[in-house]
């Protein structure tokens, strides 16, 4: 048999390497932590502890240099990154955007953490601005839900109750419910930092940088890229309209 006979035979049951993203499509790869809950259990405060959210917000800005994404999203163990129609990276081939996200995050959270972590990937596609709005919308108001459950559940926990009674305690109670719960123990969500509400974006901004022309002798200023880790970010209608802002830019 022929080696490239073996190969062309080998080549046809490689499962969705074939497999591109749409032409002129938005992208957004996502990446979450597997089995966070209980890697995060005795390692982390609860609910929220800024070591974590540093890590994350680490390893979500080595995403979005890597991939050349217009911009990140990370709350919780999950990062989101915007890809735009005109990303022809890896080709476009979801087999590599997929491995090679889960693999780019589960590296630069490792490092930093100093200890093993795992992260896999996804990759949701739309076909305008409106679904990229839309699903951004969409993941913060996810921040925003788990972000209350977790302050009920971990001060229901703090107060004594067992991870059951907690849970059976916040079984079908409202939203206001759930404020009511904190606010009666002496907490207003309300002022709860934004970062763990509403998550957190990172993005590329460009900004001056002074310096010095050693032959000519004079000052001169050069225009660097970096990326913006944004903690306060808004919410609801003015988060929409703060996130397509950004990615016409």
């Amino acid at each position: 048999m022929r080696n490239d006979d073996l190969e062309t035979r080998m080549r046809e049951r490689e499962r969705f390497h074939a497999l591109t993203l749409h032409p002129g499509a938005w992208a957004i790869v996502r990446v979450d932590g597997r089995s966070f809950s209980k890697y995060t259990e005795t390692r982390f405060d609860k609910p929220f502890d800024p070591r974590f959210s540093a890590l994350m917000a680490g390893a979500a800005e080595a995403l979005l240099t890597e991939l050349g994404g217009r911009y990140a999203y990370t709350e919780s163990d999950e990062i989101s990154v915007v890809l735009d129609p005109a990303n022809e990276l890896f080709g476009r081939e979801v087999e590599k955007l997929v491995s090679l996200s889960a693999g780019i995050t589960t590296a630069a959270f490792t490092h930093a953490a100093g200890e093993p972590a795992v992260f896999d990937g996804r990759v949701w596609t739309g076909t305008s601005l409106d679904d990229v709005v839309d699903y951004l919308s969409w993941r913060q108001a996810d921040a925003a839900r788990c972000a209350l459950n977790g302050w009920c559940y971990w001060t229901l926990r703090k107060d004594g109750r067992s991870a059951r009674q907690a849970t059976r305690d916040m079984h079908r109670t409202s939203v206001s419910d759930k404020n009511e719960l904190l606010f009666a123990r002496g907490i207003n969500f309300n002022d709860v930092p934004a970062w763990q509400r509403r998550g957190v974006g990172l993005w590329f901004e460009t900004f001056e940088k002074a310096g010095h022309d050693p032959v000519a002798d004079v000052p001169v200023t050069a225009t660097r890229r970096r990326v913006r880790v944004e903690r306060e970010l808004p919410m609801r209608d003015a988060y929409r309209t703060f996130v397509r802002d950004l990615l016409v830019r």
